[in-house]
């Protein structure tokens, strides 16, 4: 099985998921016919990289990883849709009314959400996005045209709309910035190295890789230590204000995932732990009052690193699945 179509293939379980659930936030039907990863492939990137703008038809329920413009035309009434829009790990996704076509007073709407929800959790969570949850929304029946354009704290937002009427619609143009410092990430991809830096910012930043992982953290700067040392999670690295953490969960909100280690002074070799959960997280509490920096490579377990524990530093741990 190839490595992107075991990346669809695990979206679209996460999207299912989320389909089966209840939201306060956002509730979704199941569509049987739904082929949301069309897009999500490395080598259809690189076969559009020249043809901006890109152009196509948006579904009730859809995934876009690109730029470019995009039409939602209801053949029915559509109650509960929503599109997710990832980009790349250093960018910032904008989303911009092109044009609007919706029935406000009689129950329609399209809102723009900054982050993303399934089952009613949150990325970022609440306690590491600079915003209360209620301000990471834009709904348009109350702001309409005054704000065109809306952009992400981070390399994923979504949007949820609900559309009765047919014929009616809208259209958006999605772009991406650069992100010099990003903070909050959920990975496209299974496997790769990444460093998180954040630079006298009193804030919480989390990586997220929504796949069973073993991460090597191989390079970690806190404040005045330049080295690694690995406690257990019941000593905890709270009262040093900068430390890193590894969270393991099957959910989406990292607030909500188990504490699995800290990382806050300094000890001899790498550290590196596999995670078997759905959801594995690299979380930075900073303090503010230094540059924080950790690396580290994560890669996709095999199926057979799921059965057996293989010898790991830290001992294998997870939630129970779904």
């Amino acid at each position: 099985m190839s490595p992107n179509f075991k990346l669809q293939c695990h979206f679209f379980l996460i999207l299912l998921t989320a389909l089966r659930g209840e939201s306060r936030y956002l509730e979704v039907q199941e569509a049987t016919d739904y082929a949301p990863f069309l897009l999500f492939s490395a080598n259809l990137k690189r076969d559009l990289a020249g043809e901006q703008p890109y152009r196509r038809a948006l579904r009730c329920l859809d995934m876009l990883t690109l730029p470019g413009q995009f039409t939602f035309t209801a053949d029915q009434p559509q109650l509960n849709c929503a599109v997710f829009f990832i980009g790349e790990p250093e960018e910032f996704i904008t989303i911009h009314y092109d044009l609007v076509s919706i029935d406000c007073q009689g129950g329609d709407f399209l809102k723009v959400f900054d982050g993303w929800i399934l089952k009613g959790e949150k990325f970022p969570s609440s306690q590491d996005h600079p915003l209360p949850t209620m301000k990471r929304y834009t709904d348009f029946c109350e702001s309409g045209l005054t704000r065109r354009s809306i952009r992400s704290s981070q390399n994923v937002a979504m949007v949820f709309f609900r559309v009765h009427e047919p014929g009616n619609g809208f259209t958006l143009t999605i772009k991406t910035d650069p992100n010099l410092f990003p903070c909050n990430v959920i990975s496209q991809t299974p496997s790769g190295r990444f460093t998180l830096v954040v630079p006298h910012q009193h804030q919480n930043c989390s990586f997220s890789i929504i796949y069973p992982v073993a991460i090597r953290i191989s390079d970690l700067t806190l404040g005045h230590w330049h080295d690694l040392q690995l406690k257990k999670p019941t000593a905890g690295c709270g009262g040093t204000g900068d430390f890193v953490e590894l969270l393991g969960g099957t959910g989406l909100d990292p607030s909500k995932m188990m504490p699995l280690a800290d990382l806050c002074f300094p000890f001899l070799g790498p550290a590196q732990m596999k995670i078997s959960c759905d959801n594995a997280v690299v979380r930075m509490v900073s303090s503010g009052k230094h540059i924080n920096r950790v690396t580290f490579e994560y890669r996709q377990l095999e199926p057979f690193e799921l059965e057996a524990s293989n010898g790991n530093s830290i001992p294998e741990f997870c939630l129970s699945s779904l």
